[in-house]
């Protein structure tokens, strides 16, 4: 195959990969505490023809490699909801949760109360404190969560006094980029990527951050890339048209 279709098709590849990013940051625009992806190209430099008989080297061709997507941890704009359950994050830690797969992390802090007085995600999963999963007594009522993640009630129905609860746990990671995503808002950690406790980072009750992707910036690259991959698949065409032609022409016996 020719060095131009060549190229041609490592492009449509990267741009192939490039919507299927997009079209994930488009379809989360509303999802709690979700984090956009980004893609990264690179060049990639082959030789061409390969021939002993040649008395010199053929030029080095240059296509474009999918390296890798990343996510863009970018803060999210914080909502008002007013839920004493509703936590949003100043900065750059991640809630852990329990999972039947084991301890994952989150940055959506939409919670609730299960049947059993659990303090639990949206997707049912646990939410941890730094002694384990935080539990409420039916009695239990007027919940303020501070901005270390403390929880406290004020328990009773004649006395009334106050409880601790737990404190929310949150953690943050060396390299937060080598975090998995694992679907339903969850992150996952690599071998050797420890959880450490996150000090810096504070809780905002009453809030929960929304997702940082920009549904007009990312509309506008797909329609971008629509046009650049179809630009490509012209471009594709005509030089099978040459292609077509010359052999038309090469193959006519004078007569």
């Amino acid at each position: 195959m020719e060095n131009t279709l060549l190229v041609a098709l490592s492009r449509q590849m990267s741009l192939e990969r490039q919507i299927d990013v997009i079209a994930n940051n488009v379809a989360n625009v509303n999802t709690n505490g979700f984090k956009a992806n980004k893609s990264l190209f690179e060049e990639y430099l082959n030789t061409g023809a390969h021939e002993d008989n040649f008395s010199v080297s053929d030029r080095r061709v240059s296509f474009v490699q999918d390296r890798a997507a990343y996510h863009d941890f970018t803060q999210g704009p914080a909502a008002k909801t007013g839920s004493p359950l509703d936590v949003s994050i100043d900065g750059k830690g991640f809630i852990a949760v329990q999972t039947p797969a084991g301890e994952r992390y989150t940055r959506d802090g939409s919670f609730q109360i299960n049947a059993q007085g659990q303090l639990v995600t949206t997707g049912g999963n646990l939410v941890l404190g730094t002694n384990g999963p935080i539990v409420f007594q039916p009695t239990d009522k007027e919940i303020v969560i501070s901005s270390e993640g403390t929880i406290t009630v004020r328990e009773g129905i004649v006395t009334q006094f106050d409880s601790i609860r737990g404190k929310l746990k949150l953690v943050k990671f060396d390299n937060p980029q080598q975090l998995v995503k694992e679907g339903s808002n969850l992150y996952s950690a690599p071998a050797g990527n420890t959880a450490q406790p996150d000090l810096a980072s504070r809780f905002n009750q009453g809030f929960v951050e929304k997702s940082n992707v920009n549904a007009i910036t990312e509309m506008t690259r797909m329609m971008e890339v629509m046009r650049t991959y179809q630009s490509v698949a012209s471009l594709m065409q005509q030089q099978n048209d040459l292609r077509k032609n010359a052999i038309q022409t090469l193959a006519e016996v004078p007569a």
